[in-house]
């Protein structure tokens, strides 16, 4: 005879995701606002986002290029330009052996990146010296910047004109707020894309 199989989620399991919850109403809705219309106004313009992130964080910004690329788009509506700098891994690693690791996201910025572009930084800490750097150089650029971070905002929160803080210190919570947010953005740009071309 079979025994019997346990299926109740284990308690740590479930406290999780009741923290999660509570991570995800932290989120500063004006905030999202501001960085919804950013990106519509970078679609409208013909201009280019660029995302960075390290570790999870990296998988968060390929995703979101993704989604913004595909999900987001209407058919009759231009999509955005997006790209996630951690993706071409033969430069990224050239210029992490060639140069310096801290300098792997500022080197392509400096050669990508236009005015009014958008560049969007993704990190826990937001303390990441190669995000800092790839900050600073947008900034130069004359680039739109944005953080999406957690924890305390580390010092890329003085270094953006526009952040998503999550003041949580677990970077598995704040990596989920971090992808739910993409969603969420996702979700309101292809409605408001819909919402357009249908006057």
């Amino acid at each position: 005879m079979l025994a019997a199989v346990d299926t109740t989620p284990h308690p740590i399991a479930l406290d999780y995701l009741e923290e999660l919850a509570e991570v995800v109403r932290q989120v500063p809705g004006d905030a999202l606002g501001r960085l919804i219309d950013l990106l519509l106004d970078a679609r409208a313009m013909g201009r280019r986002v660029y995302l960075m992130g390290n570790g999870g964080s990296a998988a968060t910004a390929s995703h979101l290029v993704s989604d913004l690329i595909k999900t987001a788009r209407v058919a009759g509506r231009r999509p955005l330009r997006a790209f996630a700098l951690a993706d071409n891994t033969p430069l990224l690693t050239a210029w992490a052996n060639d140069s310096a690791y801290d300098r792997v996201f500022a080197e392509q910025i400096d050669a990508l990146v236009e005015p009014e572009d958008v560049v969007i930084a993704i990190s826990a800490s937001g303390n990441s010296p190669n995000i800092l750097a790839g900050l600073r150089t947008a900034a130069a650029q004359g680039a739109h910047t944005v953080g999406l971070l957690g924890f305390d905002g580390g010092a890329a929160l003085a270094l953006v004109d526009l952040a998503i803080h999550i003041p949580c210190h677990n970077y598995g919570l704040v990596e989920d707020a971090h992808a739910a947010l993409g969603h969420a953005i996702t979700l309101a740009i292809r409605h408001q894309l819909i919402h357009d071309a249908a006057r």
